[in-house]
Formats: C-alpha cells, sequence, structure tokens
C-alpha cells in the first residue's frame, strides 16, 4: 500500500491569495498597518495562523502580544470565510484528477493534512469540489507542534495505516516540505505560492499537478536514493 497526502492552503486551491487579502485587511483595520504586501508573509507559509500573522508583524515592527496575535488570526479566519463565500476557489489544475484516480487505486491510501483549522480548511475543500470525506484528514487542531515539525505529517502516515516512507507529501511551501522530510516522506513541491529556488528539500517540483501520476509517485517512494 501507498500514502499521498495533501496539504491544502496552496497545494489544492490558490487559498494564499485570499489569505493574504484578508490578513492585509487585518493589518489595516486591528492595528492601523497599511502597506502590508503578501510576500510579508512568506516565512509565516504553512506554519499555521499565528505564525502567519507574527511573520508580517515582524517585518513591520510590530511586537505583538499573545491576545492581540489570537484577535488577529480569528479576525483573519471571518475575514477568509466571507471572502469565499462571496467568491468560491476552484481546485487548482491536475488535484481533483490526481486525487480521483489514487482514490480509484486499490494500492492507495489518500489523505489531508493541513496546519489550518478544520473550519477554515473544509471551507477550502468544499469550495473546492474535494471528495475529503473519502480520506483522512488531519488539521491543526489534531497537533500539538505545527511544520516545519514533522508531528501533522506522521499523524497523517499513522492514520493511513502506512509507515512515512510509503507516503508523497504534496506541499507548496518550504515549511511543509521541510516537514514532509523530517517525518521520512518523500515530496512533490508545486510553485503555487513561491519559487522553486526555495522549495530544493523537495524531491521533486513542478509547476503543476497536471504533471505527476501515480507511476511517479511509486517511482519516489521505490527509489532508493
Amino acid at each position: 500500500m501507498y500514502g499521498l497526502i495533501f496539504d491544502v492552503d496552496g497545494v489544492i486551491a490558490d487559498t494564499e491569495r485570499v489569505n493574504a487579502e484578508a490578513s492585509i485587511k487585518v493589518f489595516a483595520t486591528l492595528f492601523g498597518v497599511d502597506g502590508v504586501v503578501r510576500s510579508d508573509f512568506e516565512k509565516g507559509l504553512g506554519r499555521g495562523a499565528a505564525e502567519y500573522v507574527r511573520a508580517a508583524a515582524r517585518v513591520h515592527g510590530l511586537d505583538l502580544s499573545d491576545e492581540q496575535v489570537e484577535a488577529a488570526t480569528q479576525a483573519r479566519q471571518e475575514t477568509f470565510l466571507a471572502m469565499l463565500e462571496k467568491e468560491p476557489l476552484p481546485a487548482f489544475p491536475g488535484v481533483l484528477e490526481l486525487m480521483s484516480t489514487a482514490l480509484s487505486d486499490p494500492d492507495f491510501k489518500v489523505g489531508i493534512a493541513t496546519s489550518s483549522t478544520r473550519e477554515k480548511s473544509e471551507a477550502v475543500l468544499k469550495s473546492a469540489q474535494i471528495p475529503y470525506l473519502k480520506m483522512e484528514y488531519v488539521t491543526g487542531s489534531d497537533v500539538q507542534k505545527k511544520k516545519p515539525d514533522p508531528e501533522l505529517f506522521l499523524i497523517a502516515a499513522r492514520r493511513l495505516g502506512l509507515a512515512p516512507k510509503q507516503c508523497v507529501v504534496i506541499e507548496d511551501a518550504p515549511n511543509g516540505v521541510e516537514a514532509a522530510k523530517a517525518a521520512g516522506c518523500r515530496c512533490i513541491a508545486v510553485t503555487n505560492s513561491t519559487t522553486s529556488e526555495h522549495l530544493t528539500q523537495a524531491d521533486q517540483i513542478e509547476n503543476s499537478l497536471k504533471k505527476v501520476t501515480l507511476q511517479n509517485l511509486l517511482h519516489l517512494i521505490q527509489d532508493p536514493n
């Protein structure tokens, strides 16, 4: 048996754009900070909402308290969900096809593993018409440690009933790639959220999942190098 584990934000749909737009609004309304841009959040990609907010705060010289971070993450999620309701996000090209192929193959098990909350990630999965009820589904609420710690992917592999070395993780962020590799999984990175230069720890880098096949996954898992 083999495992295929998908991250959500930036892998399944273009949520990073909406995440950034929602967060920029929060910085302006809560902290009176204008001029925040998407790249300010980059060091927090894949590390959960709190680290995402703190990344931009550091860029702009803000020393936020835990209470302020919590307020910002809650406001960010509410803003994100409202934006998603107005404008649903489709799945990235190749995502549904790869999932469908793996789900129909008796040798594969499929999982979702995200640092995001259950409420936020489920809204994305529904928007993108992902058949997530057929998969193992792990969220940031299920772990104590966020990426780049490997806990998220270790739990996902365990719930699939597989060893990490039997699994391929699809990621889009450096912290996620690091977490996948630390867990002992193979990793394919897609350049949906950052450039290939930031994803060099991955076993394979693609600009679209349209190019990824089950044979490709098997080759990665079975390759001793």
